[in-house]
């Protein structure tokens, strides 16, 4: 069994499409369908089910991949072990968040590690809502996920890296766009375009805990997993949106946002990760993280 062998399967696995596997791979798609071949007669199973139109794994293809993640996982490790020996930190951390909501917390951690340690290569994915991201940390998709707290019961560690009230993000011909701030309760009647609740969206588990406070339930007419999509939503006036803070600050032309009068709902912005993955990377990043995005008070 060679190297190779698995590491086609992994990336028929991922992307479901041996076209885009190969592309991912540079290589040709006859040659890789080929190695995936070569792998399944060498163990003497099917890995995948083929059709004209999908891929799909098979139950010995589910069983295997985690495995196989796990090894090029080790292998990775001692990759980073080797090099560590230089003195110097190097390797790949790969990190999930939102988009605009983490403007204020991704970038300076980000920065940070690129100055101290541009041996590190940091593989960013966007458009991770929180619960998407336990589970991609979880199964080691990723090692660090921006995320809302609190989250559902999970054996990953987090930490609060910032806390910022809810405000409105109204489009700017709206009837309140001129108010210093106003109750939530006038919102009730409005259109609300949201994150999904089938990604496990922080931001909207917050917009319903806020309106059910403020006696109603809001209608969302449509929803999106990119918070900087929802902003140009409202500015198209599509409808309201309830956002943290720091929006205020890249609200595109067309919207505004505007503070809430009643009692502030929080969001809650944490890092999360596997406190028993080894990686030497995660640990400094995690380092970097604890300086530059320090615990609020």
């Amino acid at each position: 069994m060679e190297i190779r062998w698995l590491e086609a399967f992994v990336a028929v696995a991922e992307e479901l499409h041996f076209g885009r596997a190969a592309e991912r791979l540079g290589m040709a798609q006859s040659p890789l369908s080929q190695t995936v071949r070569r792998l399944e007669r060498e163990l003497d199973t099917t890995l995948f089910d083929r059709s004209t139109r999908s891929v799909a794994l098979t139950p010995a293809g589910l069983a295997l991949l985690p495995h196989v993640r796990r090894a090029f996982g080790e292998l990775e490790l001692g990759t980073e072990a080797t090099r560590a020996t230089d003195g110097l930190v190097h390797g790949t951390v790969a990190i999930g968040f939102s988009g605009a909501l983490n403007h204020h917390t991704l970038s300076p951690l980000t920065r940070a590690v690129r100055h101290r340690y541009p041996n590190v290569t940091m593989v960013l994915t966007g458009r991770v809502m929180t619960g998407d991201g336990v589970v991609q940390v979880e199964r080691g998709d990723l090692d660090i996920a921006f995320v809302g707290l609190p989250i559902d019961p999970s054996p990953l560690s987090t930490r609060l890296v910032a806390r910022e009230p809810l405000g409105a993000v109204l489009p700017v011909d709206h009837r309140l766009a001129e108010e210093k701030e106003i109750d939530l309760a006038e919102l009730a009647a409005e259109p609300f375009v949201a994150t999904p609740v089938s990604a496990g969206s922080a931001l909207q588990r917050l917009t319903v805990e806020a309106c059910s406070r403020a006696d109603f339930r809001p209608e969302v007419v449509q929803e999106s997993t990119d918070p900087f999509l929802i902003l140009t939503l409202v500015s198209a006036g599509v409808g309201v949106a309830l956002m943290a803070s720091s929006i205020a600050a890249i609200v595109p032309p067309g919207a505004v946002y505007v503070p809430l009068r009643d009692e502030p709902t929080y969001m809650e912005h944490a890092i999360a990760w596997r406190a028993d993955n080894p990686s030497l990377v995660l640990s400094t990043v995690l380092e970097v993280a604890e300086e530059v995005l320090p615990s609020p008070e």
